[in-house]
């Protein structure tokens, strides 16, 4: 068996050394160089000759942190490590994922073909912002579950009337998958967005009253969306209302909005680092689940039970 080697991006260090601690080898040693335009070059402090490598970077903010992790696998390919792996707990760009209306790229297409093209043999990551972008790869991709860390954290809050609440119809399919791993019955919130972030109109679709009501999504971004949600099915009767979210890019006045906000708590996981506390917001870490699909891809064991 190859020896296995972890490495981290400067994006992803506090999860990459608790996959590492959680896999039982210590993290690799990396250095980044940076120029004073801002140019990088990562360099390893260690042989990864004959090595199977897992480079651990969220690609968030997108352009850089993409950019550093092509930089690490063409360095690895270079120092002929036997096979490098990405580790890519949030893929920036997977939200521009179709042509939605004329003359726009499709990121996630691109951000694909990057990855293959400096020779990457396998890419691991969760909750992709729509399923099929796994299409847009030429490579091995696992793709991961995050219910199957938070799901059972929902189960420990024993609520009494559980239902399940997308905020847009575009996450029915993710909302009503979670939901059927409690036998529960979902809700939808359709809105309207004048531009990006910014929501024109909402309602509900269903009844919520007296209900614990739990939104579902991949990512949550300025908070606009999910705050306006939860505050209309109070509105509607709720009892209480919670949300899990995988990806917390919380950017702009995000943390400020569930401060003030109808929401209990918000539950998410460490594939991108919180840059403020917040008490409203409940932290689960992926790392014990990254570290058991790298362990079965290391030992060709199947990963099925992990994003089934």
């Amino acid at each position: 068996m190859k020896q296995v080697k972890i490495f981290a991006g400067s994006a992803s260090r506090a999860l990459a050394e608790n996959i590492a601690a959680a896999y039982g080898t210590p993290l690799g040693a990396l250095s980044l160089q940076r120029f004073a335009d801002t140019e990088m070059g990562p360099s390893f402090d260690e042989s990864v000759r004959g090595c199977e490598v897992f480079l651990i970077q969220s690609t968030f903010p997108p352009s850089e942190h993409l950019m550093e992790l092509m930089l690490m696998v063409d360095a690895c390919k270079r120092a002929s490590a036997h096979k490098v792996n990405i580790v890519m707990p949030y893929m920036g760009y997977a939200r521009q994922d179709r042509k939605d209306k004329p003359r726009v790229s499709i990121g996630a297409k691109v951000v694909a073909n990057i990855i293959q093209s400096v020779g990457t043999d396998r890419m691991m990551t969760v909750d992709l912002h729509a399923g099929q972008i796994q299409g847009f790869f030429d490579l091995p991709v696992d793709h991961l579950d995050g219910a199957t860390v938070l799901a059972p954290y929902i189960k420990s809050l024993n609520l009494e009337n559980l239902i399940f609440a997308s905020p847009d119809v575009g996450g029915v399919v993710r909302t009503r998958a979670f939901a059927k791993k409690f036998g529960a019955e979902i809700v939808v919130c359709d809105k309207m967005r004048l531009r990006a972030n910014e929501i024109a109109s909402m309602q509900v679709i269903g009844d919520v009253k007296g209900m614990d009501v739990v939104f579902v999504d991949d990512m949550v971004d300025t908070a606009g969306t999910i705050c306006k949600a939860a505050e209309l099915v109070m509105e509607r009767g709720a009892k209480s209302v919670r949300a899990v979210v995988t990806h917390p890019l919380l950017s702009g006045p995000a943390h400020e909005r569930i401060r003030n906000s109808v929401l209990t708590e918000l539950i998410t996981t460490d594939t991108i680092p919180l840059r403020q506390e917040n008490e409203k917001i409940h932290v689960i870490t992926l790392a014990p689940l990254f570290a058991q699909a790298i362990r079965n891809v290391v030992t060709h064991e199947s990963i099925s039970s992990l994003f089934v």
